[in-house]
């Protein structure tokens, strides 16, 4: 089957004096990669560089450039842990304020320990200022009184300036109001007798 274009075959007989030794029979197998291979290396040898391209020294195979080893020591062409790329793309676009503000919200207890933790739960962060929902009204009259602690506690973990006010919940009551439609007032009352 014959296609339009270059063949790897070539048309002209090879450069060496001698014939090949399936001259005269159509090639098969063996004898095709032999003649392919003949005809690639007539090829290369005719082959001249484009005009105005950097002539290549011999044995060259890379720029000086790029010849250097990295060696046995730290290199910015080594491969890199993920945490230290995801940290260096976080600086290099101005993120490290909302990522500081999520790590309070998601490491919550990894950054007041798990006693308090277990007792509060932070709600939300807006403009520096954490709210928190305690478990008691106890603990809501406690986290108010260790909020000093828990804002250098917090500025040692997070940074300065991330957090800078605490403002404390107690519980949350439970809500009465049902549904879209609900009609105003107070509510039942002698539910709890």
């Amino acid at each position: 089957m014959s296609r339009p274009g270059r063949s790897l075959v070539s048309e002209e007989p090879p450069q060496n004096p001698e014939p090949p030794p399936y001259a005269g029979t159509r090639p098969t197998g063996p004898q095709l990669a032999r003649a392919a291979l003949d005809a690639a290396r007539a090829a290369g040898r005719t082959y001249t560089t484009r005009p105005g391209a950097p002539k290549r020294q011999p044995g060259d195979g890379q720029s000086p450039k790029r010849r250097r080893w990295s060696g046995a020591g730290p290199d910015p062409r080594d491969p890199q842990p993920l945490g230290r790329l995801v940290r260096r793309m976080v600086a290099e676009r101005g993120w490290d304020r909302p990522t500081a503000e999520a790590r309070v919200i998601g490491d919550w207890e990894s950054l007041v320990g798990p006693e308090i933790a277990a007792k509060s739960k932070p709600v939300g962060l807006r403009d520096g200022e954490l709210t928190l929902q305690a478990e008691s009204t106890a603990w809501a009259t406690q986290l108010r009184l260790l909020s000093g602690k828990l804002l250098g506690m917090l500025a040692a973990e997070v940074g300065p300036n991330v957090v800078r006010k605490i403002r404390v919940h107690g519980p949350a009551a439970p809500s009465w109001k049902r549904g879209p439609l609900s009609i105003r007032g107070r509510g039942p009352r002698d539910t709890y007798g």
